[in-house]
């Protein structure tokens, strides 16, 4: 199998040259791109429903929906409008906004296990939050984690890089995700410590098939919960609104205490949010969290948009249909091609995998043959549908990931 060669332009070529001088490696965190190809680029200048458009002028047809963000599509009309409207009023304030208020109220109405809202800019924020408003009510130091889980770019949780100390995760203990076994003996290594249990709505772990939660596992967390008095935190910033917007675990009857959101909240624009119970309400109230922009009005205002266009009922079952026929569509290409390949996930956020491709070798010239034809995908961690995938959008995809399959066979 010869390599692809890169095709990148001149645009992006003298970007890199210049990000070189100012930007420590390039680049830096999940979207440095040179961690896993040669042909996608690093730079991206404009974005529109399902297309992205690089430095270059090269248009591509976006299935990593800015690793989650973009929910309803870039540049949703409603979406920027409420942009466009609050800015004329004022961002960053002396005060809260009063649409603060108004989305918090809606997010509650939303989502059944909530009786409060509390706002911030990212995911790690917001499971950070959660671990620390857990230790505050039950007054515990224990935190259990499902071994390769992401939970955020913090010290406390952080999966890899230099600069974290044994101390900084002392209190972490791990447990396989869907094995309630292995989670029940966490807990009793925890013992009367025991102060959170800390789990994904689904295993999402990069570099490996994605795995649906079992339905007996999410109950039995709830009620290892509750025998042991410890907080049932589900991260959800990954999965945010695409599964369901009452929460991911809505479906199988199982809420949590607390509850984390970000990546879609706002279709693009940064925050992150928390939910909670009324048990939890004064703790969370006694806790230190804060930052000068986690309440600007723009991107609240953006996500009340967003979550008043996502209850229209018309978004989910859009990128549902869209992720399944994506998917038929992938599958009927592999087999054509002679390629075995794995699917796995929700429809809206699908991964795909090459059988026996344990190095991802095979799996990166098939998505770096999908970028020089105009699809923007990644070889090992999941994809994200939204909104704007329309069933034209997905054909013209399909089409050029069969001149993929065909380049790499």
């Amino acid at each position: 199998m010869t390599a692809v060669q890169p095709t990148l332009g001149a645009g992006e070529r003298a970007l890199r040259d210049r990000a070189r001088q100012v930007i420590p490696g390039g680049m830096y965190g999940h979207m440095n791109v040179a961690a896993f190809s040669a042909a996608h680029p690093q730079f991206m200048v404009s974005g529109n429903g399902a297309t992205v458009v690089d430095a270059d002028g090269r248009e591509y047809l976006d299935l990593m929906c800015s690793w989650g963000p973009m929910i309803l599509g870039h540049g949703h009309p409603t979406v920027t409008a409420a942009i466009t409207e609050q800015l004329r009023h004022g961002d960053c304030l002396d005060g809260t906004s009063p649409v603060a208020v108004e989305y918090a109220e809606l997010l509650v109405d939303t989502i059944p296990s909530a009786d409060w809202a509390l706002f911030c800019k990212n995911g790690s924020d917001a499971v950070t939050t959660c671990v620390t408003t857990a230790r505050a009510a039950t007054g515990r130091r224990k935190v259990l984690v499902a071994r390769g889980a992401y939970h955020g770019a913090v010290p406390w949780c952080a999966l890899r890089g230099e600069g974290i100390t044994e101390s900084d995760q002392a209190h972490l203990i791990h447990y396989e995700y869907n094995d309630l076994g292995s989670a029940e003996a966490a807990a009793a290594e925890a013992g009367d410590d025991l102060a959170a249990i800390v789990v994904c709505p689904m295993r999402h772990d990069v570099k490996r098939d994605q795995e649906l939660v079992d339905p007996a596992f999410a109950r039995g967390l709830r009620t290892l919960a509750d025998r042991t008095g410890a907080v049932l935190v589900l991260d959800d910033v990954r999965c945010t609104h695409r599964l369901d917007l009452g929460g991911s675990w809505e479906p199988l009857g199982v809420r949590p205490d607390l509850a984390a959101y970000s990546k879609p909240l706002a279709n693009g624009q940064p925050l992150g949010a928390v939910t909670g119970s009324d048990a939890l309400r004064d703790a969370v109230g006694s806790i230190y969290v804060t930052g000068s922009f986690w309440t600007g009005a723009v991107p609240l205002a953006a996500g009340l948009a967003t979550l008043t266009e996502l209850r229209r009922g018309e978004a989910l079952p859009v990128m549902e249909r869209a992720g399944q026929r994506l998917r038929d569509g992938l599958a009927a290409q592999a087999l054509t091609h002679g390629f075995g390949i794995h699917q796995s996930g929700p429809v809206q956020m699908p991964m795909l995998s090459f059988t026996g491709d344990e190095n991802f070798r095979l799996a990166t010239a098939w998505a770096e043959a999908a970028a020089l034809r105009g699809v923007y995908l990644h070889p090992w961690h999941n994809w994200f549908l939204s909104a704007a995938h329309t069933d034209e959008v997905i054909d013209d995809i399909l089409q050029r990931t069969d001149g993929a399959f065909a380049a790499l066979r």
